[in-house]
């Protein structure tokens, strides 16, 4: 395994990952699980990115279409048409933003990637929902993350029984990076899929478990952002769930995490310090 701290090309420009990067929602839907994070005007949007920039923010990750479990499916269009001008306006007025388009659809992520100069394409589905995905990853040279799932966000929680759950998901991730890979793919960020086809139980071992997906030797990333694996847990809401959200991005740095993925920017870069100081002191293999 590599000791080699990960650099991922975006835009043409090398991104370190020796230390974990912070990646903010930003969620143009009017139906986003956490309600507090749903934004609606230009200003609103803006105000977002400004304050997750100045908090710790690396990476900003705009999305149109809820993948919260049941969500309402929408169509490529509308998906589009959402995301157009908050694209734009943020590279705009952060031209040297990292910015990321949560899209499972090609054409989305392609048109993302050439009109708005978006630098990584985030698909939840991890290529299962749309043929064309990895074929315009690699045409287009962006940075992608790939993520495990089952179904569809309508479907996905009938489809929890795994016979070695571990086992399936490094399997899926082996042979979907090879195809990557093998179309010209660089730049392969791996997201075990938290809430996606997995119960409450499955979800934490598969945090427990997590550095065990380090053998591929890629950066992970970590997206447990007031999901329900907390708030069920703990019999509140997603509203009720920062502080289980900071003990389990902890959790995540602590078991291998390269990015975490947050509404709460702040608290998670409080986390990554904090992080740091205790790594500093840990043995070094």
């Amino acid at each position: 395994m590599s000791s080699i701290p990960f650099q991922l090309n975006l835009g043409g420009k090398l991104f370190d990952l020796s230390e974990p990067a912070i990646m903010a929602i930003v969620n143009v839907t009017p139906d986003s699980f956490y309600g507090l994070s749903r934004l609606f005007t230009e200003k609103d949007v803006l105000n977002r990115v400004e304050n997750a920039l100045k908090e710790g923010a690396s990476m900003i990750d705009i999305g149109a279409y809820s993948t919260r479990p049941g969500a309402r499916h929408i169509s490529e269009a509308e998906e589009q048409e959402r995301l157009r001008e908050p694209l734009k306006s943020v590279r705009k007025h952060f031209p040297d933003a990292i910015i990321s388009v949560d899209t499972y659809r090609a054409g989305v992520a392609r048109w993302a990637v050439t009109e708005c100069n978006i630098q990584i394409i985030n698909d939840i589905s991890g290529g299962t929902l749309d043929d064309l995905m990895f074929e315009t990853v690699a045409d287009t040279g962006a940075a992608y993350i790939l993520t495990h799932m089952r179904g569809t966000p309508q479907t996905m929680q009938q489809q929890t029984v795994y016979e070695n759950m571990l086992a399936e998901i490094l399997e899926f991730f082996s042979k979907r990076i090879a195809r990557l890979v093998h179309l010209g793919a660089k730049d392969i960020i791996i997201d075990p899929g938290f809430g996606f086809a997995k119960t409450l139980d499955q979800n934490y071992e598969l945090l427990a478990k997590m550095s065990y997906f380090k053998q591929l030797e890629l950066p992970i990333l970590c997206g447990v952002s007031r999901k329900s694996m907390i708030y069920k847990l703990l019999d509140s809401s997603p509203e009720e769930s920062l502080n289980g959200t900071t003990a389990l991005n902890m959790l995540g740095l602590l078991n291998g995490a390269d990015i975490l993925r947050v509404h709460d920017v702040k608290e998670a870069a409080e986390a990554v310090k904090i992080f740091g100081k205790y790594k500093s002191y840990q043995p070094q293999s």
